[in-house]
């Protein structure tokens, strides 16, 4: 061990908090950074205290509850800190990665010695005060207020032809994914919703292990396959049971440091799990303009790129999450990484993903990596990947951690360039006759019915056509029997009728 690099990062503390208290108040977002930060502390153990003093820099994923411009630094006050930075990601399920890798190449590079990390959200306080109109009270920030920088890229998520199809939040765009990856699957819709009640049932098999998952009552597969008065039908083909559930009030952090301040603060050598890549990257921005809608090149090119570094192949992966906000993104990952979903042997969690487990907005995957900290400390020649998505299956991270020391320093790739130069396609406004449906869904109201329709046809160029309806006679005539079946007439306006 005297010849491992001491600015080698390493992850020595892990903290999770799940608050469920019905009949009590609920910690605002605020607090419960500060909980999940003292609780990965205390994870350190005695030295604790000592690397909270050292913490160069504090950084938290961006937050969908409380929007002030440098959370970061309120967390720092609230804990009695005075780092050197606050850093903040940019919005996406994707940041915990990309903080973890920024921070990780500092401590590589001798900037800083010792970093925390945090994410969460008090969904249940937020709720509330956005439906009282009342607003939550919570601490505020004075204008001109930043963080010293922030991680990542972002931009808005939807092209106009997207947006006038209807495709305007991820509700909406990974069903259609989804039905993407049914075709080439050759699934009937019967049997493509077996397989996801089967799929999503081992995640809520996990999560009933986990003591922080937000729901441990573990569904079977034909609970979550199939419509219920408690299991309502939101999309084609997704259940409300297949969908990520934001409304949680939890939180995440952890504590990263390099090998040599984790030896100053005797810190024991099998508390420590290393970090020995990240990579990131984004698909073609838009959508629209992939060239298939049922595959990911960046994750390909990421989950690549931080195995090849590790010196991994996939099947020296012991722990894995995929990340799980819809039952397509796992689909898609797995295929790029080539991850066989039917392995009994190892589970693609570690947390139960983002239904049961919990899907606290952006902060997720600080939550699938403490749990990874945990799997990893105190084993021997065992290695974890996590992996990580924003937007629209858009944005992509991955991280490697291992029991053991690397056998190459640390490295955060950016892949951008190779997925650049993939095949992509053009959106098209214009008219289009008789196009068979590439991909689809159904959007449902609460009382179970259909109330729009949303299709994807490619013209005789190759060319991508997105459009909706809403009238009843329409959606019923598309709904009848399999629409993947369909042929349908784009009338240039976003709107559709069926053809045949």
């Amino acid at each position: 061990m005297s010849s491992l690099d001491p600015r080698t990062p390493v992850l020595v503390g892990a903290g999770q908090i799940s608050h469920k208290a019905p009949d009590g108040p609920v910690p605002s977002t605020p607090e419960l950074l500060e909980l999940a930060a003292r609780a990965a502390l205390r994870d350190v153990g005695e030295a604790g205290p000592e690397l909270a003093a050292r913490a160069g820099i504090v950084a938290v994923v961006d937050l969908f509850s409380w929007t002030v411009p440098d959370p970061a630094a309120a967390l720092a006050r609230s804990l009695g800190i005075t780092p050197n930075e606050t850093v903040l990601s940019a919005r996406g399920g994707n940041g915990p990665i990309g903080l973890l890798g920024a921070l990780s190449t500092d401590i590589q590079e001798g900037r800083v010695d010792v970093t925390l990390i945090a994410g969460g959200e008090a969904m249940t306080p937020f709720m509330k005060a956005v439906k009282s109109g009342e607003g939550t009270g919570w601490p505020t920030q004075p204008e001109g207020t930043t963080p010293s920088r922030i991680v990542g890229v972002d931009r808005e998520p939807g092209h106009p032809a997207e947006l006038a199809a209807g495709l305007i939040a991820p509700v909406f765009w990974y069903p259609m994914f989804e039905q993407a990856v049914r075709r080439s699957e050759g699934r009937t819709q019967a049997e493509h919703q077996e397989h996801l009640g089967a799929l999503w049932a081992r995640f809520a098999a996990v999560a009933a292990n986990n003591p922080y998952a937000w729901s441990r009552d573990a569904p079977d597969a034909a609970a979550i396959a199939h419509p219920s008065p408690s299991n309502r039908q939101v999309s084609a083909p997704y259940t409300k049971l297949m969908n990520a559930n934001i409304q949680v009030d939890q939180a995440a952090a952890l504590v990263l440091c390099s090998v040599q301040a984790a030896r100053d603060a005797g810190i024991p050598e099998d508390r420590w799990v290393y970090v020995t890549s990240t990579a990131g990257a984004h698909d073609h921005w838009f959508g629209g303009e992939r060239a298939d809608l049922g595959r990911s090149p960046a994750i390909a090119a990421v989950g690549t790129a931080a195995l090849g570094h590790a010196g991994l192949g996939i099947d020296d992966v012991d722990h894995l999450d995929l990340y799980s906000c819809f039952p397509v993104a796992v689909q898609v990952a797995a295929r790029e990484l080539g991850v066989d979903l039917t392995d009994e042997t190892r589970a693609p969690t570690v947390t139960g993903g983002l239904t049961f487990a919990g899907g606290p907005a952006n902060a997720y995957v600080v939550h699938s990596l403490a749990t990874l900290v945990t799997r990893l400390r105190g084993r021997s020649g065992e290695h974890a990947l996590a992996t990580a998505v924003g937007w629209y299956l858009t944005k992509h991270g991955a991280a490697i951690l291992s029991s053991d020391p690397p056998s190459a320093p640390f490295a955060a790739l950016d892949v951008q360039n190779k997925v650049d130069m993939l095949p992509s396609r053009s959106l098209t406004t214009a008219a289009i006759h008789a196009a068979p449906v590439e991909t689809y869904t159904a959007i449902y109201d609460h009382t179970g019915e259909a109330t729009m329709a949303i299709v994807s046809v490619l013209d005789k160029a190759g060319d991508r056509g997105l459009a909706k309806s809403h009238d009843p006679a329409v959606i019923a005539a598309f709904l009848d029997g399999d629409p993947l079946e369909r042929t349908v007439d784009l009338d240039g306006e976003a709107d559709f009728t069926v053809s045949a």
